[in-house]
């Protein structure tokens, strides 16, 4: 089994994880927060137990050790302070209780505090723009998200930095003709929204992320080398292996990258996409560095691990690559491609003393790939190579021959 046959098997699935991580709103619109509620209309209990959880957030970001008891806590000092205002109304504190739990991934107890923020204010834009987003997510819509992310940039008066960023990475995602105020078409949009948020917060990593995409998406599509995967998952296909990016793209990204890593080498998904940039340049060793700089500083970055098991399958790290994919299922149980890449893992681990073993866990990672989804090949092919490959083997000619039939059956 060469090299090529792996990449023909799966080619090299590389995730890019971009949009707008999402800040803790202040009340008062200071500088660095910019809420609804004025300073003066917020009482001094209210204050201080938002000010006191607001220092708790901040501390459990930067040591990025957010689990369920601590999210419980923490969200309960944000509801606690918005209890203390009059009314018990403090949209602020609201929306960032729906922060805490979407950091420990409990989205419907997220959801449910944008919807409160957004009813207690609707002009709260912070709120908007997450439900724009879990729209999204539930029903694909992207005209529907961009519409509702520009609904509330508007609102914020072009200052909501977040926002902006998760517009121009909808905006990208969509990739139409449509343009906009003073921008031609969706990518020109989205670019000139990433401007401006960087013109805001210079500092704002999701921004950097994203504009590191877009030249690295937009290298690939001039080559030609770009295609969307389910769920809008990255690809380098088949038919994609010999095209390689426009070079000066590629380096004007990888240099974005290195800014952002020099202002904050912290932030786990610039690696990420570093990593992707560094793998289309050729720079095998850079990306493999990359991502794994991205898995170490956040275990949590499933586009991390899918991309440091793939770079690794390419040259035969098989071990590495199994243990990635294991990390990546833990955190989506039933992703295809994740499936699919830890048969291929486990299949290149093959041998006399493992050989019953391994293949039935080969097996078994393909059959739970074709459950997930019956219509793609990959799995079906896999199958065939591990029957042609693997099964055939040590049987007596009757049995090989029917090995060899089955094998063709599914290849076919």
């Amino acid at each position: 089994m060469n090299a090529k046959l792996w990449i023909a098997s799966i080619g090299l699935v590389l995730v890019a994880c971009g949009g707008g991580d999402n800040k803790p709103a202040n009340t008062g619109g200071t500088k660095k927060g910019d809420g609804l509620t004025k300073k003066e209309e917020v009482s001094k209990e209210a204050e201080n137990k938002f000010n006191a959880a607001m220092d708790a957030f901040i501390a459990h970001d930067k040591a990025n050790d957010w689990n369920e008891a601590v999210c419980n806590d923490v969200a309960k000092q944000f509801e606690s302070a918005a209890s203390e205002q009059k009314g018990g109304s403090l949209p602020e504190a609201t929306f960032n209780a729906g922060l805490v739990f979407q950091r420990c991934g409990k989205d419907g107890e997220a959801k449910k505090r944008f919807e409160k923020a957004l009813s207690e204010n609707p002009q709260f834009h912070h709120a908007r723009a997450q439900l724009a987003l879990y729209e999204y997510k539930a029903n694909g819509n992207e005209d529907a998200a961009i519409t509702a992310l520009q609904q509330a940039v508007l609102d914020a008066k072009f200052q909501n930095v977040p926002a902006l960023v998760n517009l121009a990475m909808m905006q990208m995602q969509r990739d139409s003709a449509q343009g906009g105020d003073g921008c031609k078409d969706d990518m020109e949009c989205a670019k000139k929204n990433l401007q401006r948020a960087l013109a805001i917060d210079d500092g704002f990593m999701p921004a950097f992320n994203q504009l590191a995409l877009y030249y690295f998406n937009q290298a690939k599509k001039r080559a030609g080398a770009i295609k969307s995967g389910k769920g809008k998952r990255q690809i380098a296909t088949n038919a994609a292996i010999g095209k390689r990016a426009n070079v000066q793209e590629l380096e004007l990204a990888a240099l974005v990258c290195s800014q952002a890593i020099r202002k904050n080498p912290g932030y786990a998904p610039i690696h990420n996409t570093a990593g992707l940039i560094q793998n289309e340049l050729g720079l095998v060793n850079g990306a493999v560095t990359e991502f794994r700089a991205a898995a170490q500083l956040d275990a949590r970055l499933f586009e991390a691990q899918m991309n440091y098991a793939a770079v690794n399958l390419s040259f035969r790290g098989f071990e590495e690559a199994q243990k990635a994919y294991q990390k990546a299922l833990e955190m989506r149980p039933n992703d295809y491609d994740a499936h699919l890449g830890l048969a291929l893992a486990l299949r290149g681990q093959i041998n006399d003393s493992n050989y019953d073993k391994q293949v039935a866990a080969v097996q078994a990672e393909l059959e739970a790939a074709k459950k997930i989804d019956g219509a793609r090949p990959d799995a079906f092919y896999n199958e065939g190579i591990l029957v042609q490959e693997y099964k055939s083997k040590g049987l007596d000619k009757d049995k090989t021959i029917a090995a060899f039939e089955q094998a063709q059956t599914i290849l076919k």
